[in-house]
């Protein structure tokens, strides 16, 4: 028991959350800018820049509106780092780490995992802006929305992989029945998950919450300094969450090398992943209104998570 203990709280402070889950996320992050300047043809900034951006934030005065709940403004970004610290370290690395002891059940991970958005939902409630305000009720409605093409797809994997509910079964099912990105019956929900990540991270179509042209960053218009820093770190462990999810999902391939071997093959396709879901997403879309984007998540990515839900129960 105390060992189980000890391993939890290495895992949320170092390994895989804690600080390597900032240090890859910050790295991930780089990267993704990187490839979006490079596919609209520009040089882009060093792939360390959202490192120097969070030291920068870090050095600048707290500045709180006079008329905020300064409590609630301050917590909010804290509530949301530590939420996708925990969740990154409820998430099983193939051949790497196992997640944490009777903590992995995917309902928990489905629960933890709105703690990010909901952050940037009191922080815009509280900071008294009316541009918070509209980002706040934007940000409400989009989670809503993409919550159920992810609770589908989490459905269809469970019930595929013999109604396992721990990631690390998953994982272990995969392991001896080849991985479920070949499996027909769950590419549907692999291209759910896929529609899922930009509308969690809030970037092409589905940057509505934070539109710079219109509510001018919204939530987080009035942060600034070290709180504005942990929102950005937030993002980036976030970004963490979701690829290493999609990972251990759909495909934990393993590598004979042990931990080793496994981890940088791990953080390969954790690249690809953002390489499509996320830096070709941004670099080539729009943005749709609050409206469209709700019903988009009605109709396609929910439609392919039921889709392969249904074929899982028919097959089990």
């Amino acid at each position: 028991m105390v060992n189980d203990y000890i391993h939890a709280g290495i895992a949320m402070l170092i390994f895989p959350g804690g600080l390597f889950a900032l240090a890859t996320g910050l790295l991930f992050k780089g990267m993704d800018r990187i490839a979006v300047a490079r596919l609209q043809r520009r040089v882009g900034p060093p792939m360390l820049q959202p490192v120097f951006d969070i030291i920068k934030l870090s050095t600048k005065e707290i500045l709180v509106p006079e008329s905020a709940n300064e409590t609630v403004f301050k917590l909010a970004p804290m509530m949301g780092l530590m939420g996708s610290l925990v969740c990154a370290a409820l998430v099983p690395i193939a051949g790497v780490w196992n997640g944490i002891p009777g903590a992995g059940d995917i309902f928990v991970l489905l629960y933890l995992f709105s703690l990010p958005a909901l952050s940037f939902i009191l922080g815009g409630s509280s900071s008294s802006s009316p541009f918070g305000a509209i980002g706040f009720s934007r940000e409400m409605v989009i989670m809503f929305a993409y919550e159920i093409p992810l609770l589908a797809t989490l459905l269809a994997v469970a019930v595929r992989a013999d109604w396992q509910l721990s990631l690390d079964g998953i994982i272990a099912y995969q392991t001896a029945n080849g991985p479920f990105l070949l499996d027909p019956i769950m590419i549907p929900a692999f291209l759910a998950y896929l529609m899922f990540i930009p509308g969690t991270m809030g970037i092409g179509l589905f940057d509505i919450p934070e539109a710079e042209e219109e509510v001018i960053e919204g939530p987080v218009l009035e942060y600034s300094g070290p709180l504005l820093a942990l929102f950005n770190l937030m993002s980036a462990v976030k970004l963490m969450v979701v690829l290493n999810l999609g990972v251990a999902l759909f495909f934990p391939l393993l590598l004979p090398g042990g931990i080793w071997v496994n981890l940088p093959f791990h953080l390969v396709k954790c690249l690809a992943l953002m390489l499509v879901a996320v830096s070709l997403f941004r670099a080539s879309t729009g943005r749709l209104r609050i409206d469209q984007a709700f019903n988009f998540f009605l109709k396609y990515p929910s439609s392919l998570a039921y889709v392969s839900l249904l074929g899982a129960y028919l097959l089990r």
